[in-house]
């Protein structure tokens, strides 16, 4: 009798973490898709609650304040993208041809960013909103994410796959600035994901590779499980 109390008591705390975990959960969905939308001077804890179908004082048994919420919401996407993206990398076969990597990539950010995520999507929106406390600890997670593009950038520098004139460092930060800006402009009923990407990878391509590289090929978009 003793060991099934403890049993049941057992099951009811894990219970109850299982709970606030999806709870936590939903929260912070909520706040993306809210900040997605309103931005960061626009979003209220009342219109996450909402969101989330809760009372906007439960939202504090989570987070102490709206600026934590927000700040794990963008830390949260800037995170995914990352572990997104080099997922995708990884699963490439060995030796696949870096620019061929720079391609996947490009299909990978950007099919993450305009159809997966809204924690991503509010991350990018927002990371250059951010109080200069609370952006300075996001640099981190957006420098890892660089060290990503960084090493497929050096890859194809040292196979000679990029145009010699170029500046490696502004042609990378352009690269991943267009991609990002794609979460402001694209619009489902105006043109497919997969046109979007395939342009995308398109241009990317021609636009680093010397003219003697450059080959036609039909571009693939790695989606995402």
């Amino acid at each position: 009798m003793a060991q099934k109390l403890a049993d049941d008591r057992t099951q009811s705390s894990e219970d109850q973490e299982t709970k606030a975990v999806r709870t936590r959960a939903r929260i912070v969905s909520a706040a993306a898709q809210v900040l997605s939308e309103k931005g960061y001077a626009g979003t209220r804890l009342s219109d996450v609650a909402r969101v989330a179908d809760l009372q906007a004082p439960a939202i504090y048994y989570y987070f102490d304040s709206r600026e934590a919420l927000i700040e794990e919401v963008v830390r949260s996407g800037s995170a995914l993208i990352r572990e997104e993206v080099s997922q995708v990398l990884d699963q490439l076969p060995d030796g696949t041809p870096p620019m061929d990597r720079i391609e996947a990539a490009v299909a990978a950010h950007l099919e993450y960013v305009l159809h997966a995520s809204d924690l991503t999507t509010a991350s990018i929106r927002n990371s250059g909103q951010l109080p200069e406390e609370m952006r300075a600890r996001q640099l981190a997670e957006q420098e890892s994410y660089g060290n990503v593009w960084r090493q497929l950038f050096k890859d194809a520098e040292a196979a000679g796959d990029l145009r010699p004139e170029l500046d490696t460092h502004a042609a990378r930060m352009l690269v991943i600035g267009a991609l990002n800006w794609a979460a402001e402009w694209w619009n489902p009923k105006r043109g497919s994901l997969d046109d979007v990407i395939a342009t995308a990878q398109s241009l990317v391509r021609h636009g680093l590779s010397p003219r003697s590289a450059r080959k036609r090929r039909q571009p693939t978009t790695p989606h995402l499980g």
